[in-house]
């Protein structure tokens, strides 16, 4: 009796997502990303939304990402304009992964580091930013410190935009006090908010 064939097992861990940019330069295009412990990519409406609040602010900016992961809004506000963007990423999948994605863009403003945010902001900065995204891990209380090293560590410019993602309401995160909360949103179970620093 012929034994039936067995089917190969699939991954568990899903192996790769895929993303769309949605606006700019690279308008529609698609890239993969590994899939990673605690990995959140910001979807595809709440994106939108936040660069609708960002449009008058995104052509030449600089842009910092600490908790790069897939990449979703470094590379859409390298698609929409931004001069120069650095994004930090514990993964080396996901950095070699953004890194084979840019080359394929043939972008030349993006920067890649695998580093720990923390520790890496832990420095004096080289430089200002105009626009940080972050949007860390859940439930790591990682938000709190790494937004007083911003501050604290000279990298961000005077008037810069902070976007965060968190699991509680933004009134409840503790960042620091010349930051106005200007846009709050809630989706699902995720809090995002738009911050600008005051000098």
């Amino acid at each position: 009796m012929r034994k039936p064939t067995a089917r190969p097992a699939k991954p568990s861990h899903g192996g790769q997502g895929q993303l769309r940019i949605i606006g700019g330069e690279w308008r529609s295009r698609r890239f993969a990303f590994p899939d990673g412990p605690g990995l959140r990519p910001t979807p595809d409406r709440v994106r939108e939304t936040l660069f609708n609040w960002l449009a008058p602010y995104i052509e030449g900016a600089r842009v910092l990402d600490p908790f790069a992961g897939s990449g979703a809004l470094y590379l859409e506000a390298l698609s929409r304009g931004a001069a120069e963007a650095l994004a930090l990423d514990l993964n080396p999948d996901s950095v070699a992964a953004l890194r084979s994605t840019l080359d394929v863009l043939r972008c030349q403003r993006g920067q890649l580091l695998q580093s720990d945010a923390l520790r890496y902001l832990d420095t004096q900065s080289p430089t200002t930013y105009d626009l940080v995204f972050l949007d860390p891990p859940f439930h790591k209380g990682l938000l709190s410190p790494v937004c007083d090293l911003l501050e604290s560590r000279g990298w961000l410019a005077p008037q810069s935009w902070v976007y965060t993602e968190s699991e509680t309401p933004p009134s409840t995160l503790g960042l620091p006090g010349n930051w106005r909360l200007h846009r709050e949103k809630k989706t699902g179970q995720v809090y995002y908010a738009l911050w600008q620093r005051q000098t």
